[in-house]
């Protein structure tokens, strides 16, 4: 008799609308904020964030308010509710004052290809595989790959393992190593530093964090805003999917509204037009700004 077939519902191997969080997985990449300290953060990063945002409203000198700030003499509260309220503006050169540096490793070269397109604000600086001899190195194992038949599965890592042990043979034939790396799958993996200001890190959160990011990339930035708020649970808040604070969804791939963080913003204007319409027909227009 043949096996009944399983409805979505139980079939562990069906798609869901949301890809799984990749934080399920054990993924063997770390990010560690090398700098600032949670004393550093404290003492002066929202103070200095403080002092760019009050400077442009106030007749005082700027190391006037940061003085006061630093020295207690302004409420913190008040601090950070000025700032929040300047960020949700957009007033964003307000926070380009403060950085973060991380040292990423253990993260596939097919992630750091897509980390290192973000320009602005940041920079990066990347384990050589000119310079850098790989012996025994160690790659990155996609969840559905390790998910899948044991047949698909040991084929990959044959795959794997056979380029890895061709460039250790072309590094014993006296290949240089930065030929013999054409070899490397973009499994393998790397390690960078990275330094960012808080609004590049603020936008780079809100594209990786998104369910539609590539699910290792969105893991790193998940590890990142874990740092973060170790350090300073206000500032960390800043890190979300970019829908968070936009209030809803702009990716074209979520039209169908998969992923209901936020309603898209097709769904919203509809909304609109149908407000608007109804508005018009009892005679009345909705307020609009210039």
């Amino acid at each position: 008799m043949a096996d009944t077939p399983a409805s979505p519902a139980t079939d562990p191997r069906a798609k869901s609308g949301i890809p799984r969080n990749p934080g399920r997985h054990e993924l063997g990449m770390k990010a560690t904020l090398l700098f600032p300290n949670k004393e550093i953060v404290e003492r002066f990063y929202v103070p200095l964030i403080y002092t760019a945002c009050r400077t442009c409203y106030s007749e005082l000198d700027p190391q006037e308010i940061f003085r006061r700030a630093v020295d207690g003499e302004v409420n913190p509260a008040a601090m950070q509710r000025l700032i929040s309220n300047v960020i949700e503006s957009g007033h964003g050169s307000t926070i380009e004052h403060i950085v973060f540096t991380f040292a990423l490793s253990g993260v596939s070269r097919t992630l750091s290809h897509q980390l290192v397109r973000h320009r602005a604000g940041v920079a990066f600086d990347q384990q050589s595989q000119r310079y850098v001899k790989f012996k025994g190195a160690a790659t990155m194992l996609p969840a559905t790959i390790a998910d899948a038949s044991p047949d698909l599965r040991g084929r990959y890592e044959e795959h794997v393992d056979d380029a890895l042990g061709l460039y250790g043979e072309m590094l014993e034939a006296g290949i240089p190593g930065e030929d013999a790396r054409f070899v490397f799958p973009n499994a393998t993996r790397t390690n960078l530093v990275m330094t960012t200001n808080l609004r590049a890190l603020i936008h780079m959160s809100g594209l990786r964090l998104c369910t539609m990011a590539q699910w290792e990339i969105r893991r790193l930035f998940q590890l990142i805003r874990h740092e973060i708020f170790g350090v300073s649970p206000f500032l960390g808040s800043f890190l979300a999917p970019k829908c968070v604070p936009l209030g809803y969804c702009d990716e074209f791939n979520n039209r169908d509204g998969h992923c209901p963080i936020r309603p898209h913003k097709d769904e919203v204007l509809g909304a609109w037009a149908e407000k608007k319409a109804a508005a018009k027909a009892a005679g009345r227009d909705l307020p609009v700004t210039d």
